[in-house]
């Protein structure tokens, strides 16, 4: 039997959701970044610029991923594609909080890598979780393959490593926003893995309000608390446990649940 106390989480949950997963979400939160964009690879890259700088300050945010995608002329894949060094030059100029140029320059050319040298972002997270069907895995080979090229050891804390416990918010936000599926104009759904393997993307928001709601005991906001609030929303929604992270990230930053 489920508690009514459970019940009346989910039935929370599920409002929340649908309140906020909503084409007006779209203009509050940086994934309004990649929906510039109609071309896969332009929403791939677009996206991943905007989820790795987002932290901090959800104007400057926007407003560095938007400076970026001018700077790529607004064609993400081309520019990376057929950028000449000289072109890279306005890029050293970069900052959003501890990312700088020279983080930029890396994420470039390791993005340039990834699309001339293994299919893409989508192939290199497939390949990751097809072995053992895991997004952990998945998470850690696309780690290795992203710093395959020399690079500063300052620029790999960008990249979080589930490996050694990181929550890897800004990984998992990316990939809810190119897995899930649905008909509500959020998320993208442009990748062929499942949305049943997808985490949570832990922040202090989602967090709090998941410990408030008895959805989560560990304190610190780490890879075993991913686990653990994931299994609960799985419970939940088996086969789309991080549409919830809508309800989460919602009630806190929005509703100051």
């Amino acid at each position: 039997m489920v508690s009514k106390t459970v019940k009346d989480v989910k039935a929370l949950l599920d409002q929340k959701y649908l309140q906020f997963n909503h084409p007006d979400f779209i203009a509050t939160d940086p994934i309004q970044i990649p929906h510039l964009f109609t071309r896969k690879e332009d929403i791939e890259i677009a996206g991943f610029f905007a989820a790795t700088i987002a932290w901090g300050v959800r104007k400057s945010i926007i407003n560095n991923s938007i400076k970026l995608m001018q700077w790529m002329d607004n064609a993400p894949y081309d520019f990376l594609i057929n950028a000449q060094e000289k072109d890279y030059a306005v890029f050293m100029q970069f900052v959003h909080r501890t990312f700088n140029g020279d983080d930029c320059l890396y994420f470039m050319h390791a993005l340039k890598n990834i699309y001339q040298n293994h299919q893409g972002l989508q192939a290199v997270f497939e390949k990751g979780f097809e072995e053992n069907e895991s997004m952990f895995e998945a998470l850690v080979h696309f780690r290795n393959v992203f710093f395959e090229l020399p690079h500063l050891s300052r620029t790999r804390k960008h990249v979080a490593d589930v490996s050694t416990g990181a929550s890897a918010k800004r990984l998992n936000m990316f990939l809810r926003w190119m897995v899930r599926k649905d008909n509500h104009g959020v998320d993208f759904g442009l990748w062929d893995l499942p949305p049943s393997a997808l985490y949570i993307p832990l922040d202090i928001h989602s967090g709090n309000v998941a410990r408030k709601l008895g959805l989560l005991s560990r304190k610190q906001n780490d890879w075993r608390a991913v686990e653990e609030l994931t299994a609960k929303l799985r419970y939940f929604d088996p086969l789309d446990p991080v549409k919830y992270d809508f309800a989460l990230f919602g009630m806190g930053a929005f509703d100051k649940f």
